[in-house]
C-alpha cells in the first residue's frame, strides 16, 4: 500500500501512569543483565545463605531433626539480634558484588554513545531517568537482602510464637533499614561512578578501590595514632557501625593500648570507635557527593550543527 493512501492516527492504547514510567528502565536492563550465565550463577548462589539459616531455625524448633543429626538445642546459634546481624553481614557481602557486576555500565553506556538526550527528550525526567536506572539495582539488591531477611523473622516468629515477635520487633526494623542503607549508599556510588568515569571497566575498577583503598588508610591512621577515628575514611568500617547500632551490638570500646616497661604494665589506654553520630553523617556527606556528581552528569543537552 502507498504511504499517501494509509491514514496516521495518534496512539489510542493505553498510556503508563506517569508514576510508574520509570519502571521500563529496569524492565529492559533485565533483559541484558540476565542473559549472563554468570550472572545468573552468582545470583543463584545469593540465596544459599537464607536457606542455610532457615534450616538454623527449622533445626532449633525440631527435636526430631536434631536427634537424626546428633546435635543439642545447645549447639546451635541462638536466634537472636546477632543472629540476624551475621545474616545481615554475608549478604551484604553478595550485595556489593552484585552491584560490582551490574551497576558500573548502567549510565556510562548512555553517556558514552550519546543516548542520554533520546530519553530526556521524550516526557521521561532526569528524577526518572536516574530512579529508573537505580531501580535496576536495587530491586535485585532488595531480592537478597530484606526480602529473605523479614522471611527468615517471619519463619523464626512462626515457630517461637507472638510473644518473641513482640520482644524482637526492632530485629525487623534493624533488617530493613540496615539494608535499604547499604543498598542506597551501593547505589548512588555505583550511578555516580559510572556517570563521571563513562567507562565500564574503569567504573568497576574504581568502586572496588572506593572500598578497599580507604579502608587500608584508615587501617594505618588507626595503627598511626592509636586510635580509631581512621574507620571514618572506610565506607566498610562505617557502615558495619551503623549495623551494630542497629542491632544493638554497638560497642565503643574495641581495644586497650598497653604501655610497658619491661615486663611490667605501666598504662592501658582504652581504644574507642567513632561515636554513632560521625557514621551517619560521614554517610550522609557521601551519599549527598553522589547526589551533586549526579545531577552535573545527567542532564540534557542541545546538539546544535
Amino acid at each position: 500500500m502507498a504511504v499517501y493512501e494509509q491514514s496516521y492516527k495518534p496512539f489510542a492504547g493505553a498510556l503508563t501512569p506517569a508514576w510508574s514510567r520509570f519502571l521500563i528502565v529496569p524492565r529492559h536492563a533485565y533483559r541484558t543483565v540476565f542473559q549472563s550465565k554468570l550472572f545468573v550463577a552468582f545470583f543463584v548462589a545469593c540465596f544459599i545463605a537464607p536457606l542455610v539459616f532457615s534450616a538454623l531455625i527449622y533445626l532449633k524448633h525440631n527435636a526430631a531433626a536434631l536427634a537424626i543429626i546428633r546435635t543439642s538445642v545447645g549447639d546451635l546459634l541462638p536466634v537472636d539480634g546477632d543472629f540476624f546481624y551475621y545474616f545481615m553481614v554475608g549478604q551484604g557481602v553478595l550485595t556489593f558484588f552484585l552491584t560490582v557486576l551490574v551497576g558500573p555500565p548502567l549510565v556510562a553506556r548512555d553517556l558514552t554513545n550519546n543516548a542520554l538526550p533520546l530519553y530526556l527528550a521524550r516526557p521521561f525526567s532526569r528524577v526518572e531517568y536516574v530512579g529508573g536506572k537505580a531501580a535496576v539495582l536495587l530491586i535485585l539488591q532488595s531480592l537478597v537482602t530484606w526480602v529473605p531477611g523479614l522471611l527468615l523473622f517471619a519463619f523464626q516468629s512462626y515457630l517461637e510464637g507472638w510473644t518473641w515477635m513482640k520482644e524482637n520487633w526492632w530485629i525487623a526494623v534493624a533488617l530493613w533499614c540496615g539494608s535499604w542503607i547499604w543498598m542506597i549508599l551501593l547505589t548512588l556510588l555505583a550511578l555516580s561512578l559510572s556517570s563521571l568515569l563513562k567507562w565500564r571497566t574503569v567504573a568497576t575498577g574504581a568502586l572496588v578501590a572506593l572500598f578497599f583503598i580507604p579502608s587500608a588508610f584508615g587501617g594505618i591512621i588507626n595503627e598511626m595514632f592509636k586510635t580509631r577515628w581512621g574507620h571514618l575514611i572506610s565506607p566498610n568500617a562505617l557502615i558495619n557501625n551503623i549495623w551494630r547500632g542497629l542491632f544493638r551490638n554497638f560497642n565503643p570500646l574495641t581495644d586497650t593500648q598497653v604501655i610497658r616497661q619491661g615486663r611490667r604494665v605501666i598504662q592501658e589506654i582504652p581504644i574507642y570507635e567513632p561515636p554513632l553520630w560521625a557514621s551517619w553523617l560521614m554517610l550522609f556527606l557521601l551519599c549527598t557527593v553522589c547526589l551533586l556528581i549526579l545531577s552535573r552528569k545527567v542532564r540534557a543537552y542541545e546538539v546544535v550543527k
